[in-house]
């Protein structure tokens, strides 16, 4: 990296969960100042402003990018825009932040990711959160998003055998690691036997897929400050040695979607434009928006070839010990998934597990963290190569 290369100074990241007494207003509030007095940065001296939200209908509030400003009279009449890309709606409004740094278009910015969701039921979540998927076909335009992976598991079936056992083994060390992150949503031990079996408490979804294997409704907000300024912040800095954006097609029908050749390309850019490969990387915080999607993401990171992702699970790879922990924080299945906020989570909790501030989370002496964030069905794909300079 360049000496005037953007960095992260400051995060911040409000808990996730069903936050009734909570607005979209006030989690996006309190995650910016958290990450702006972290940073040390004054409302004053932003720039500019970049808010990942999804909404589709989730909330009424259709123009949320100056909802920030209520923090501070200082935030008057600084530039915002809001960045919408599906679940990666996050990471689209880091990665504008970056080219807006990089351009010289600015020199010290804030990017909040905020999603509001509880407000509505299951069904009206579902129903918005299928908007991401292609309208144009009454096929795929009739399917949820859990119906959606629920193909990819019987398709991964069918080409490899079956991936339950394995995806039940991502969501018990998912929820296991959740335990060491007050900020989760869910903190409750399941054990394998737990995930792996239909029960009552665990019941079918949509067929192979049960209530263990599908990640939460959540509310919640993130925030990260980044600059070029080398006078501004302190000591704690984390840089991007490589980012990569991939787009793929939007129907499933027109591509094979369990080789998932969007986020591997994603990573594997990411890698090349790093110097890096998947060895190098101390660790992940991933997109498992099912536990199908990490699976078939273990692969993608070339972790594993292609039909044996579920080896990273028996060799003790991903796990929290292992060469590379993937979803230390409980990843979207246990931590939450505001959709709006994910991406910029990730990379919040990236920086602070590079800054030795993950508290009960932290690794040991951490290098290189991978962020991979997805949009749809591996459509929008950002993966980010982080360390701490």
């Amino acid at each position: 990296m360049t000496k005037d290369a953007p960095v992260i100074i400051g995060s911040g990241h409000t808990k996730f969960g069903r936050l009734d007494a909570r607005t979209l207003e006030d989690l996006m509030v309190e995650a910016a100042g958290e990450a702006l007095k972290e940073s040390g940065v004054e409302p004053k001296d932003i720039d500019a402003i970049f808010v990942g939200h999804f909404n589709s209908g989730l909330v009424t509030d259709g123009f949320p990018s100056s909802l920030v400003h209520q923090m501070s009279p200082d935030f008057r009449f600084t530039p915002a825009t809001r960045f919408e890309n599906a679940c990666a709606s996050g990471s689209a409004a880091v990665y504008g932040a970056l080219s807006a740094l990089k351009a010289g278009e600015a020199r010290t910015v804030l990017v909040v990711g905020v999603e509001k969701m509880t407000s509505r039921t299951t069904p009206e979540v579902t129903k918005a959160l299928a908007g991401a998927g292609y309208q144009n076909d009454p096929e795929e335009a009739a399917l949820s998003f859990p119906q959606v992976f629920a193909l990819a598991a019987r398709s991964y079936t069918e080409r490899y055998g079956s991936p339950l056992e394995s995806m039940a083994r991502i969501a018990s060390k998912n929820h296991v690691n959740a335990l060491s992150n007050p900020l989760a949503q869910m903190q409750r031990n399941m054990d394998f036997d737990t995930c792996n079996t239909v029960t009552e408490k665990n019941p079918l979804i949509a067929p192979p897929l049960r209530l263990s294997d599908c990640s939460l409704i959540s509310d919640g907000a993130a925030a990260i400050v980044l600059t070029t300024d080398t006078a501004v912040g302190g000591d704690r800095r984390v840089g991007f040695r490589a980012t990569s954006h991939v787009n793929d097609f939007l129907p499933i029908s027109g591509r094979d979607f369990i080789a998932f050749e969007g986020p591997r390309k994603a990573i594997r850019g990411a890698f090349d434009k790093a110097g890096v490969s998947v060895s190098d990387i101390s660790f992940a915080e991933v997109h498992d928006c099912f536990t199908i999607a990490e699976l078939l993401i273990y692969e993608a990171m070339g972790l594993k070839p292609a039909g044996k992702g579920g080896e990273a699970l028996a060799d003790g790879t991903v796990y929290r010990d292992g060469k590379l922990p993937v979803n230390v924080s409980g990843g979207l299945k246990a931590k939450g998934h505001p959709v709006g906020a994910t991406g910029v989570s990730m990379h919040a909790l990236a920086y602070r597990q590079l800054t030795g501030q993950a508290g009960d989370m932290q690794l040991a002496d951490p290098k290189l963290g991978l962020v991979f964030n997805m949009g749809g069905s591996g459509v929008a794909n950002y993966a980010s190569v982080l360390e701490a300079v």
